[in-house]
């Protein structure tokens, strides 16, 4: 979104929500209370989190670094830093990837 704006609204206000659907997305910290998988916090005075939560934290890093490495390769070969000049530039530049990746899985 164009301008300085907090990730929660700019979640909410393109429709990104909508587009997602019922799927599952994880997101960091910046995301609480939009209902998406943000990891687990400690409350104010709270010594350690329970094991359980400790292990999705630690599921929700892998994931979420995989992902942005993804993100920070696409930068370095310039997919994204091009295509977002353009409109809906990032939006063929992301259907492009997912039909290569469909294409991978369907070897």
């Amino acid at each position: 979104m164009p301008g300085n704006r907090n990730e929660c609204k700019a979640w909410e206000l393109p429709g990104a929500k909508a587009a997602v659907g019922r799927t599952t997305v994880i997101a960091d910290g910046g995301y609480r209370g939009t209902g998406l998988v943000v990891p687990h916090r400690r409350k104010p005075g709270q010594g350690e989190l329970p094991p359980w939560r400790e292990e999705h934290n630690a599921s929700h890093r892998k994931v979420r670094a995989r992902v942005e490495h993804t993100f920070a390769r696409l930068k370095s070969w310039k997919i994204l830093r091009d295509c977002r000049l353009k409109v809906d530039g990032v939006h063929h530049a992301m259907l492009g990837i997912a039909r290569l990746h469909n294409l991978t899985l369907a070897r």
